[in-house]
């Protein structure tokens, strides 16, 4: 059956991926993928992300972000810039922003502050979001609640349902990777189930978190078929069903339709 799936966060323009990203793109449209929401983490990988868009306008939709485990790396002069990109409308979503307290790169004091200065800037712009966290619950929740009305996507969501209710109340949709699929992972299907469909996008995060049973290998946008189908066999809906519903959920959030 034929069906169109989006890759809302992958990370194709990073050096392992963009050095074969012929292949990759044609990969991904043998597996159903029509579009990729390129998450781009500095300005290189944003260059490379333009020059795609640029020869493919239909496929790729682009967003850049400061990850908070990244933040050491940029000055005022980054924010300034990564400011006049969305002056100009060349981004789609402001992201992967947030909270990582798993790693210590960064102090959460100053985590926290680079995370509310590009939230300032989605508000601003009106742009959505997205959110990277991880053993940040509270503060996260706690900080988009302080800075409301925001909307965006909480990536490669492995959190609660409790957590995941309270998102969405702040406007924002859950969105799973390749961890959906792995052997160990109950919560995720569980919490997945509960959640209402008109929620919910599927990604890759590629090149991380491959999913089964192709663990091991490189993940790329086509593995997004995977946790597609996935996801699928939760909501006990039929591929074009369901894919038919994400697609609506994109229009929505990103388009506003």
């Amino acid at each position: 059956m034929d069906y169109t799936l989006t890759d809302t966060h992958c990370h194709i323009t990073c050096d392992d991926l963009f050095e074969r990203i012929d292949d990759v793109i044609e990969n991904a449209k043998r597996h159903h993928v029509g579009r990729m929401l390129i998450v781009c983490t500095n300005f290189k990988e944003f260059e490379r992300a333009k020059s795609l868009k640029k020869q493919h306008p239909a496929i790729f939709d682009i967003a850049l972000g400061f990850h908070p485990n990244d933040l050491y790396k940029f000055e005022e002069k980054d924010y300034v810039r990564l400011e006049s990109l969305l002056q100009h409308h060349e981004l789609c979503a402001l992201g992967e922003i947030g909270l990582d307290y798993h790693w210590d790169d960064v102090k959460r004091e100053d985590q926290i502050k680079g995370f509310i200065r590009q939230l300032e800037m989605a508000k601003k712009y009106h742009i959505p979001i997205l959110i990277h966290m991880r053993e940040a619950t509270k503060d996260t929740l706690d900080i988009l609640k302080e800075h409301r009305p925001l909307q965006g996507i909480f990536h490669c969501y492995s959190g609660s349902y409790e957590t995941a209710v309270e998102a969405m109340k702040l406007g924002f949709y859950i969105s799973y990777g390749g961890p959906l699929t792995f052997k160990n992972s109950r919560g995720a299907p569980e919490v997945a189930e509960k959640l209402s469909v008109d929620r919910l996008f599927v990604e890759t995060d590629s090149p991380y978190l491959t999913p089964h049973p192709h663990r091991g290998k490189q993940n790329e946008p086509m593995y997004v078929e995977v946790t597609f189908q996935r996801l699928c066999e939760i909501k006990g809906m039929s591929e074009a069903e369901l894919a038919e519903q994400l697609e609506r959920n994109y229009q929505r959030l990103f388009y506003n339709t």
